[in-house]
């Protein structure tokens, strides 16, 4: 990509070059900002093979399959290179076309793959099978040399997974769990779920640690808001007595007037008459 980019001026190069990284960064976690810069950088160096196989990948990423594949053709026309060819293929089959996907996968630029891509050839071919509902016929095309090697390669995990997921889909459950416990001991990164379809089988339930520890956060959080309600309530009891013990002692039990409240009786909300002792001598 580097000596692609050289041809454009210095300038022009750092700010492609700019856009082709973030596309790498975001591509995965971002697909949608990913295909963003991809654009920006498509609109800036469209002559450029590595950017139309870049902006192919962002638009692929994001299920543009029409414009993926037209990036990947416009790419492999200007290096020669069959590397997008399973890419391509499988693009045709988003697009709807698995019967497409299988004919590329019959023709001679499949045997100018390396093993990788030819791994992934087979891939795709057994989703199309797949896609067509030919699901005994899926199960044979992954039965390779590759698939029965100990040997683990970077598709190795990936192309076991397949199929395993291949022979549950065809009810051979003892089959699939053994295919999918293989492709857990070649799956060092985490890149499938082998381990969740294992337990799916397995009939075991895991429980989503952080799922519980918000559940247990949340009670807690009720339990301070209860504490706080009581707390409340207790301070206006106290008050409540305050201000009726204030009542009860502000009359003079000499005056005539003067009747003692009982308990039952007393309304504390009844605002307190404060009677002057001029008043009362006038009285």
């Amino acid at each position: 990509m580097r000596q692609e980019l050289l041809s454009l001026p210095k300038g022009l190069a750092e700010e492609v070059s700019r856009n082709l990284v973030m596309v790498a960064r975001l591509i995965d976690e971002d697909p949608e900002q990913a295909y963003a810069y991809a654009r920006i950088a498509l609109r800036l160096a469209s002559r450029v093979a590595a950017v139309r196989e870049a902006a192919g990948f962002a638009a692929y990423a994001t299920q543009k399959y029409s414009e993926a594949l037209a990036e990947f053709r416009a790419s492999k026309r200007m290096t020669g290179s069959v590397e997008l060819w399973p890419v391509m293929a499988d693009c045709e089959r988003g697009l709807g076309r698995p019967e497409r996907a299988l004919a590329m996968a019959g023709e001679p630029e499949v045997q100018k793959l390396d093993k990788a891509g030819q791994v992934e050839m087979r891939l795709v071919a057994a989703g199309a099978r797949r896609d067509m509902g030919e699901l005994d016929a899926a199960i044979v095309t992954l039965q390779s040399p590759e698939l029965a090697s100990n040997s683990v390669q970077p598709w190795t995990a990936r192309l076991r997974y397949a199929y395993a997921d291949a022979l549950l889909a065809a009810g051979r459950e003892d089959e699939a769990r053994e295919w999918f416990a293989k492709t857990l001991e070649a799956d060092k990164d985490g890149a499938t779920d082998a381990s969740d379809r294992l337990a799916e089988i397995d009939g075991v339930e895991f429980v989503d640690a952080a799922a519980v520890e918000e559940e247990a956060d949340l009670a807690d959080d009720l339990d301070d808001a209860d504490d706080a309600d009581d707390e409340d309530e207790d301070e206006a009891e106290v008050a409540a007595a305050e201000r009726a013990a204030d009542q009860a002692e502000y009359y003079d039990e000499d005056d005539e007037e003067y009747e003692p409240l009982d308990e039952a009786d007393a309304d504390v909300t009844d605002e307190i008459v404060v009677v002057e002792d001029d008043e009362r001598d006038k009285a």
